[in-house]
């Protein structure tokens, strides 16, 4: 059972499922069996957050999330760690950090887009509490950038107006102490909702990503590979004609193709669409895109300029662009 203040918080920050449909936001796109298949998504994430906001506990939850079909359940646990942020940051608790050591570690990538949505609700200042303590956990803290990704989705998403049609750059933040990297891992986020806001049309995507300025357009261009892959909605002959389109940004689709397969494959649910994508995008296989990601994950020599998630997305672009 739920309870009475859970149910007040979720009122207060939880969305309807209408307001997260596509004719609700105002995309001027037609309703179809792909843009009903893409709206299952965000819907999603607004049930897992339902779900952490009034669960009393982590066994609650974890048993809540266990309904949902593998292919979504990541999306849910995006928006049940969204939940967990949200309440952690007003009661200092540690359910963020229960959840992603346990049930949620699978879906870890997502789950930090998920702190990202809950960033895009809460004041700056508390974002530096928002990450929790997953000392030893593979791939942390390197993919805690994937939170800044999930905040440029939520404001492209939620206020398009603003931030696609009118191209606003977020304020830096000093994101391990990297606030130039911050803009950057914004765009590949609002690259990943340009996919949805045109309903996976490919040309659309394409032209949008057009409209910025081209200093932005590889991170948008590696978003939108991403979304392409773990969200689906285009044939291999769009994606096709998407990569051909993209020129010699090419490798940036194919390297957000590649981390996509990586958080399908860490979750136990890598489904056809998805490697007939990251093929189409990239000549590779899904497992063989496992592979190049993972072993792409350890650098050798100092540290760069750039955060360790760049480097070891370089190091993954490294490959296509050979």
């Amino acid at each position: 059972m739920s309870t009475v203040l859970g149910s007040i918080r979720r009122l207060i920050f939880t969305p309807a499922l209408v307001d997260v449909t596509f004719a609700a936001r105002g995309f001027s796109i037609p309703e179809s069996e792909t843009t009903r298949a893409l709206e299952q998504i965000p819907q999603t994430v607004i049930a897992g957050f339902e779900w952490g906001i009034d669960c009393r506990g982590l066994w609650e939850l974890e048993r809540r999330l266990s309904l949902v079909a593998p292919e979504l359940r990541g999306f849910a646990y995006e928006g049940a760690t969204m939940a967990c942020t949200v309440l952690d940051a007003m009661d200092r608790g540690k359910r963020t950090r229960d959840l992603l050591r346990g049930p949620g570690l699978p879906h870890l990538f997502l789950a930090y887009i998920g702190i990202g949505f809950a960033m895009a609700r809460l004041p700056r200042p508390l974002w530096r509490k928002v990450v929790p303590d997953l000392e030893g956990v593979r791939y942390h803290p390197a993919i805690t950038w994937l939170a800044v990704d999930g905040y440029g989705f939520d404001r492209a998403y939620f206020q398009p107006g603003r931030w696609v049609a009118g191209q606003r750059s977020p304020e830096p933040y000093p994101w391990q102490d990297t606030p130039s990297y911050f803009p950057r891992a914004f765009d590949q986020g609002l690259g990943r909702a340009l996919w949805f806001i045109h309903g996976a049309d490919v040309k659309a995507v394409a032209s949008a990503v057009r409209k910025f300025a081209g200093r932005r357009r590889p991170d948008l261009w590696s978003g939108v590979g991403l979304a392409a892959t773990f969200a689906g909605g285009a044939t291999p002959a769009d994606l096709a004609w998407l990569r051909a389109e993209a020129g010699q940004q090419a490798p940036e689709l194919a390297l957000g193709a590649a981390l996509a397969v990586m958080a399908k494959a860490a979750a136990g649910h890598v489904d056809d669409r998805a490697g007939q994508a990251v093929h189409a995008l990239g000549d590779l296989s899904a497992a063989a895109a496992v592979t190049l990601v993972e072993t792409s994950s350890t650098s050798a020599g100092e540290p760069g300029p750039e955060p360790e998630y760049e480097r070891w997305r370089s190091r993954i672009r490294a490959h296509f662009t050979r």
